[in-house]
């Protein structure tokens, strides 16, 4: 594909995703109908950010912000350390849906869609951004489902996964896998298989067990398949995509003969079309002790469903074997009968111990705090 088609293509996607996630005009932000626990309050810690999609935090106090159609990278600066915002940079554009980004030793990494770029030195040049050094471009350019999650494990390798290029298809490696990426030699793992499209996933702070969300296909009714938390307990297993839905339901089309023993199971069956996204194990130290260790999980929100459902943060509480016993809201108010002025996207635990939410419909970052 030559340089045109390339930019064409890219173009293409952007504004297919500009119709389908952003507003015509930045919506109103209604904090007043977020719902959260007693003791809980949200605030806009940035906003201007279109299409916020998944954050890292730097060493030197900014936070790193990816985008999907929007095709920027920003940086985002508290100096007085006020919890609000002084100054938005740019520090990345027109790059192809750079919605993953990762921070570890000073390099900030940018996942595109068919390639991992870094950002050397990255906090110390902010007003003018190195060159994007390539890391790794062995990957599709399919833009559906393309985009990407990324984050470093404790093996100090950079995970990713490559999603289906379809609602519901046959994929073979790299496609429906997350994958993890030795940054020194270029070589990648697959560490997963049978995964649609996930765009989250995240450690469990004492087991270290990789748990990630799955978004289920589409066109099979308003109430099925469900979306899926999993997790992995061993390299390589394979979680179903496209012959089992769910853990328990057969692909109509692929599905036939499949024995229901041979995939992996969720770890939990989340409603239909609720997309969940960015999960959060919470270690902090500001919100009470009974929000230690339990998992936090944004649902992006439904888009062909007769009545919408999703468009909130959900509380996950673990019981001591490691299942989750309790599944439960923690922000609602972003969706007002069947209309919606925000859409939850990722997580990130800020210094402090409060909670960072971005919302790629609203552009904005929420603050999420605690006060007794």
């Amino acid at each position: 594909m030559g340089p045109m088609s390339a930019r064409i293509k890219i173009l293409f996607s952007f504004v297919i995703c500009a119709l389908l996630e952003a507003p015509s005009a930045a919506p109103a932000l209604m904090l007043e109908h977020l719902k959260l626990p007693t003791g809980f309050s949200a605030s806009v810690f940035a906003s201007d950010i279109p299409n916020a999609r998944q954050m890292a935090k730097g060493d030197r106090g900014v936070l790193f912000v990816g985008s999907r159609s929007a095709g920027n990278v920003y940086a985002v600066l508290d100096a007085d350390e006020d919890h609000h915002a002084d100054r938005v940079v740019v520090i990345a554009r027109n790059l192809y849906m750079p919605s993953g980004v990762a921070y570890r030793n000073g390099t900030l990494y940018v996942a595109e869609v068919n390639r991992i770029v870094a950002f050397d030195d990255i906090e110390r040049n902010l007003e003018a951004p190195p060159e994007p050094r390539v890391v790794y471009d062995r990957l599709p350019d399919d833009s559906h489902h393309g985009w990407k999650f990324i984050d470093f494990g404790s093996d100090d390798k950079l995970y990713f996964a490559v999603g289906a290029p379809c609602n519901v298809c046959s994929v073979d490696d790299p496609y429906g896998t997350i994958q993890r990426l030795d940054i020194s030699d270029g070589t990648t793992e697959v560490v997963a298989r049978g995964v649609r499209n996930t765009v989250g996933f995240a450690w469990h702070p004492v087991t270290d067990e990789l748990w990630f969300t799955d978004n289920g296909r589409d066109m099979m009714g308003d109430d099925m398949p469900p979306g899926e938390i999993n997790r992995i307990s061993e390299i390589g297993q394979h979680f179903g995509f496209p012959f089992v839905h769910g853990g328990t339901l057969r692909d109509p089309e692929f599905g036939q003969g499949a024995s229901l023993d041979n995939f992996i199971k969720p770890a939990y069956a989340l409603a239909a079309h609720v997309a969940p996204l960015g999960p959060l194990f919470y270690v902090g130290h500001q919100f009470p002790k009974e929000y230690q260790g339990n998992l936090f999980i944004a649902e992006h929100g439904s888009w062909n469903r007769s009545r919408k459902s999703g468009y909130r943060v959900m509380r996950a509480q673990l019981d001591p074997e490691g299942n989750i016993a309790r599944y439960e809201p923690f922000i609602t108010g972003w969706l007002l009968g069947e209309a919606h002025w925000g859409r939850p996207v990722a997580m990130v635990e800020w210094w402090d111990g409060s909670i960072l939410v971005s919302d790629d419909y609203a552009g904005v970052i929420y603050r999420i705090s605690y006060k007794p």
